[in-house]
């Protein structure tokens, strides 16, 4: 290129007037304002090598050391120092991150530079050593495989007045205010400025001492103006100073405050030595002296009590400053809080605790009936002063969510007049939650049995451990193992909890637990208790627990008296029918308090006029919205239907119906199931096809049918998982249905497991299971032989209103399904 080689004379120029204005011939480059004084001898090149920078900013004036490791950078400082003068132009980037920079990315201000020296490293990379001179407003950039750039050169002129002194007095001033504030600067750095007479060589000296952001560097460098310059300079300090004023400050009351408690430390430790030397162990803190005060009046057992002492004397004797004081202390405290040997009188009065029960809950005589029987076992034995706890005294509550498992542990406790505690173990995966973490862990505490024990305040609670069959386990332990200590009788009065570390008798307690699914409790817990199955609530319960519990709570908590509402039995009944399935009273709880919310409104929004309101069945459907479940014996149509059938299903919640619908049509010979169905439950279909298969002459079925036929077996609302062996007798049914083409009886469900030999195995939850079928107006269940045993079980309300067939075998139940008593195979 042409203009690379070409050159100008430099002259010194005023600041903040006009850069250098270049005119062109073919030989040289020169500037149209000449006899300025402050020649700088030499020539320059139009073009030069350009060093990019990285999180600096060099002055004039600055004399810097660069350490150059990119390739570009070597060219350029090669090409620069090739020349005689070796001059180059320092920029620095926008970007540091950016690795290999480009032209975009650099300042359009930097510096023009010399070049003192060059060492080359044995690494590859060039240690330069530059001087700053003028500033350079860059041109243009050009980018070969180096940047170099056009530029124009700005220099000083003279900067002297009343204003330009004031400035750089105050800038002065505020520099060595900076420098001793800043600690990382020896004092030494404000000599060499006090020897500076150029106003300009002053002004770049601070801005490259103090130490500020890259951006407001670069923009002292681009202002023209030097007041500006001087301004800038002034606005930093101002701001450093405040800062380092600030942190100096802070860092005086640490120190202060370090002092106070060394000196502290130092007479604490003073006078424990005079308090040895004259025999003198009183301790002076009073929060310890509560503490030892404390460990003396609760009653510990010896062997605790010497414990608890011995680690007392070694907190008197540590600092308050080192962690172990708090460590022990937290632990004596703990250790103090817990009850020792503190019991309330227990209540054996029957008659009581029956009339307490009754009070709190309708219905649930089985437990009731075990409870009483606990607590005239538990008044025998301390008549007799036999402390030895009565086997079974773990009872454990198993049923669906809402018929009464936690609040029945309450009405316990306050019947036998002990404090009740309530923990849930519901999602615990670690065992240190049940038996507490270890005093060397950071934050460490007691386990949640020691919690409750400290919560209920005495030795001899009622404590009811909820959703024992949702305990987890993982890397950190099984919890459900470490509960094998807490509810066996035989070791729970040497419970040892990791935190406390000593033997904590629990055989005072009266456990008790509650769960949904009984086989989801490891058998081994099992074992340790007590298991009371508690039944879903039938429609006339819940009726009358929402007359004589849930309605006077809930008017009293929306500020209501019971005469001021009526609910009928009619109006109870539709709601709970239409807008609640469910095996307890929750949802009919949530039901019944949105109708008194509405009631309340309305009542307020007529000037309290009506002092008494009736809620009827259009009042109900007008606050509840369209029901959303049919009160009508859905099940029970009088239309027989081929390859559907009812089955009776157990949930968490409580009974199901399950319609099984069953197609057969022209395919390759396979099953499909859908309706997300678990893995026990699409055995049980294959199984129940293999016998159709196997006993196909039996039914009148052509040996060739399965030939090309698919059976498609669908378990409606697809979305619910459904598991599970008790739907094999009515997978039969439902297929047999539908390859002879034989209509099922209406208002008919089965519940049974089959094998491939046709027999019918029994099935669990059959109370559930017979209460939906009544909830559902099933007229007829079939139920499995052996399960006959267990209908005494089952109250009279639900076993009066259904028609309970049994079977032994497919054969029997068939007998009692199909519309005839033989079933003919149709085309």
């Amino acid at each position: 290129m042409k203009d690379e080689k070409q050159i100008t004379k430099v002259f010194r120029t005023p600041e903040g007037g006009k850069a250098f204005d270049m005119v062109s011939d073919e030989n040289a480059v020169i500037q149209k304002v000449t006899d300025i004084p402050g020649i700088i001898s030499g020539t320059f090149s139009k073009v030069l090598p350009v060093l990019p920078l990285k999180d600096i900013v060099i002055y004039p004036y600055m004399i810097y050391p660069i350490l150059a490791g990119r390739e570009s950078s070597i060219k350029a400082i090669n090409v620069a120092s090739a020349t005689e003068d070796k001059y180059i132009l320092l920029v620095t980037q926008k970007d540091s991150s950016i690795e290999e920079t480009y032209a975009d990315n650099l300042y359009n201000t930097g510096t023009f530079a010399r070049i003192l020296q060059i060492l080359r490293l044995p690494n590859g990379l060039i240690k330069v050593l530059v001087e700053g001179i003028f500033v350079a407003d860059i041109s243009s950039f050009l980018k070969t495989d180096y940047i170099s750039a056009e530029f124009l050169i700005r220099t000083a002129a003279d900067y002297s007045g009343i204003r330009q002194d004031i400035l750089i007095n105050r800038t002065s001033v505020l520099f060595s205010e900076y420098i001793n504030l800043y600690p990382a600067h020896s004092k030494d750095i404000h000599e060499p400025y006090t020897s500076l007479t150029e106003a300009d060589r002053k002004l770049y000296y601070i801005a490259s001492a103090i130490n500020f952001n890259i951006e407001r560097k670069q923009k002292i460098l681009e202002l023209n103006n030097f007041d500006d310059k001087f301004l800038e300079i002034i606005s930093i300090l101002t701001s450093e100073n405040e800062i380092l004023g600030i942190e100096k400050e802070i860092e005086n009351k640490v120190q202060s405050a370090m002092q106070k408690n060394q000196r502290k430390f130092i007479v604490q430790e003073q006078i424990k030595i005079l308090q040895e030397e004259m025999g003198e162990h009183a301790e002076l803190d009073p929060d310890l002296m509560k503490l030892k005060e404390a460990i003396e009046n609760c009653d510990m057992p010896d062997s605790v009590k010497s414990k608890a002492l011995e680690e007392f004397e070694k907190i008197r004797k540590t600092p308050p400053m080192s962690p172990d004081f708090s460590v022990s202390r937290n632990y004596l405290e703990w250790m103090t809080s817990v009850p020792w040997n503190k019991f309330t009188d227990d209540n054996y009065n029957l008659d009581n605790a029956k009339k307490i029960l009754d009070e709190d809950h309708y219905g649930l005589d089985k437990p009731k009936e075990r409870i009483l029987e606990l607590l005239a076992v538990l008044k025998l034995l301390k008549d007799k002063n036999i402390t030895k706890p009565p086997k079974g005294q773990i009872l454990c509550f198993v049923g669906p969510p809402g018929v009464g498992k936690t609040s029945l542990g309450k009405s316990i406790a306050r019947a036998l007049n002990r404090k009740f505690a309530r923990l849930s173990v519901g999602g615990v995966k670690d065992e240190a939650e049940i038996r507490g973490h270890r005093r060397t862990y950071i934050g460490s505490m007691p386990g949640r049995i020691i919690q409750a024990m400290k919560k209920a305040g005495t030795s001899n609670p009622v404590i009811l451990i909820d959703e024992i069959d949702k305990m987890g386990n993982d890397y950190r332990g099984d919890p459900a193992s470490s509960m094998l200590e807490v509810l066996d009788p035989e070791q729970n009065n040497s419970f040892n909890d990791h935190y406390l570390d000593i033997d904590y008798d629990l055989s005072n307690v009266l456990f008790i637990t509650t769960a949904n699914v009984q086989y989801n409790i490891p058998l081994p817990l099992q074992d340790r208790m007590e298991i009371i199955e508690m039944r879903s609530y039938l429609d006339f319960e819940k009726i009358q627990i929402a007359k004589r519990h849930i309605l006077p709570k809930e008017l009293i908590e929306h500020g209501m008296d019971k005469d001021e509402v009526k609910f009928p039995d009619q109006v109870i009944h539709k709601i709970i029918r239409e807008y609640t399935r469910e095996a307890g009273v929750r949802n009919l709880e949530r039901e019944l308090s949105s109708v008194i919310r509405k009631v309340a409104r309305n009542k307020l929004g007529d000037g309290g006029k009506k002092k008494f309101i009736v809620v009827t069945a259009k009042l109900v459907e007008k606050y509840l919205g369209v029901p959303k479940y049919e009160d009508v014996d859905t099940k029970n149509d009088e239309k027989t239907k081929i390859g559907s059938v009812y089955g009776l299903a157990w949930t968490s919640l409580g009974g199901e119906i399950l319609t099984i619908d069953v197609t057969v049509m022209k395919g390759v010979n396979k099953i499909t199931l859908t309706g997300q169905l678990g893995d026990v439950m699409k055995e049980s279909a294959i199984a129940g096809l293999s016998y159709i298969k196997s006993n196909s002459r039996k039914f009148g079925i052509p040996d060739n049918f399965f030939k090309d036929k698919e059976v498609h077996i669908h378990v409606p609302e697809g979305s619910i998982p459904k598991d599970g062996p008790s739907a094999g007798i009515t997978m039969i049914i439902a297929m047999l249905s539908a390859i002879t083409k034989n209509p099922v009886k209406a208002g008919i469900a089965m519940t049974g497991e089959i094998t491939l030999r046709g027999n019918v195995l029994p099935i669990g939850g059959l109370n559930e299971k017979l209460l939906a079928a009544v909830r559902s107006g099933i007229k007829t269940a079939i139920i499995p032989a052996d399960n006959k045993k267990n209908l005494i079980e089952v109250p009279k309300d639900i076993t009066e209103k259904l028609l309970i067939l049994t079977a032994k075998t497919v054969d029997e139940a068939i007998k009692g399904v199909f519309c005839k008593s033989k079933i003919t195979f149709k085309k």
